[in-house]
């Protein structure tokens, strides 16, 4: 089945995309300093990554970053895909937010001064879920108003 992109997801599939692949390319240079912070960051929000050396982390994150980035950049990916992978990698993200110390105001969700740039997060997942239902709408829609051949017994 062909999909074609809905001109309705281009704008948010290029900004997110963009801004994606470039913080995934400034990773792939980051320096040893640079690398021990955004390692020592996701340690505290997800222990099992100490088993990592913070390089090739930061490698790795950058990696993925530009994968995620190319994958909302590429037209020829249906933009549902594209959500899913937006969704699943802004979820971990803003497991960043909720769980290293700091980053919000004690007992609450608003972000701090240094949580204001892992609170962008949150817009990267309503992206994410944003293509995902409303692919799933439009679906549904075209799928009521087309009724369906009954078969002949």
């Amino acid at each position: 089945m062909m999909t074609t992109l809905e001109p309705r997801d281009v704008p948010p599939r290029l900004a997110t995309g963009a801004f994606i692949l470039n913080s995934g390319l400034g990773k792939l240079k980051a320096d040893e300093e640079t690398a021990q912070g955004v390692h020592g960051m996701a340690c505290i929000a997800y222990p099992f990554l100490k088993r990592i050396e913070a390089k090739r982390f930061t490698r790795l994150l950058g990696l993925t970053e530009m994968t995620v980035g190319g994958t909302l950049l590429c037209p020829f990916v249906p933009t549902r895909l594209a959500g899913l992978v937006l969704t699943g990698f802004s979820s971990g993200l803003l497991g960043l937010y909720l769980r290293v110390p700091g980053m919000r105001e004690p007992g609450s969700l608003r972000p701090t001064r240094n949580g204001t740039p892992l609170a962008k997060d949150s817009w990267m997942l309503a992206i994410g879920l944003g293509f995902l239902s409303a692919d799933a709408h439009w679906a549904g829609a075209l799928a009521s108003r087309c009724p369906r051949r009954r078969s002949r017994g």
